[in-house]
């Protein structure tokens, strides 16, 4: 593809894929539109960078579909003052999109090779107030708190450290449960308890630490 492809392409994809599925933001309609999806992508998949697929990235990880990723963003409904946690950098496209329209972002990857090349994209693409550390989640540790967090991968169960890296009435987006019925939520850090907002069903691979154990079989 050349480049005017790829512009079209980007433009078909955000009218006639995310746009109908009530991503309606349109703070979030113009980053999408605007970023280039293709340069974080393995050159071997930049020609379906626009097509309505969970691409693979290897170690089993795999990008979020665009009507997914449009969703995600409109639901954290992300301003410039927020600070906001990545978990799961993945390709870094969602760490882009952030820092467009946040603050400031902090992304966490467990593995290097995927972090190396967000971090070079990220740069290529001037986005200079998103960084990226390899960290397993499970493991990591902070004394900040974040106005948002954006969870890549689906969990079991919402883990408590994530809701304790939330500042008061921060918010998470994160899909929980069981393949293939999944529930993207939003939890809400409310004053006396976190409360949840239902979205919509989909179905992620689970962050690497997060899946259920298995169960026995007798």
């Amino acid at each position: 593809m050349n480049p005017m492809d790829y512009n079209k392409a980007r433009e078909l994809m955000v009218e006639q894929q995310v746009r109908p599925w009530d991503v309606l933001d349109p703070r979030v309609l113009d980053v999408m539109a605007s970023l280039p999806r293709e340069a974080f992508l393995p050159a071997q998949h930049r020609n379906l960078a626009y097509a309505d697929l969970a691409l693979p990235l290897g170690h089993g990880e795999f990008t979020m579909k665009p009507v997914v990723q449009g969703r995600v963003l409109q639901a954290l409904a992300l301003d410039p003052s927020d600070d906001v946690l990545v978990i799961g950098a993945g390709t870094g496209y969602l760490t882009a999109c952030a820092g467009r329209l946040a603050r400031d972002v902090l992304a966490l990857e467990l593995h290097g090779d995927l972090a190396q090349a967000a971090v070079a994209t990220l740069s290529e693409q001037d986005v200079d107030n998103a960084q990226v550390v390899v960290a397993d989640a499970f493991a990591w540790t902070t004394d900040r708190r974040f106005s948002a967090i954006l969870v890549t991968g689906a969990v079991d169960a919402i883990p408590q450290r994530f809701i304790d890296w939330l500042q008061p009435d921060g918010r998470m987006f994160i899909v929980r449960g069981r393949s293939p019925a999944m529930e993207a939520v939003l939890l809400r850090n409310d004053v006396n308890a976190s409360r949840i907002q239902s979205l919509f069903e989909t179905d992620l691979p689970y962050l690497a630490g997060a899946a259920p154990a298995p169960a026995f079989k007798f």
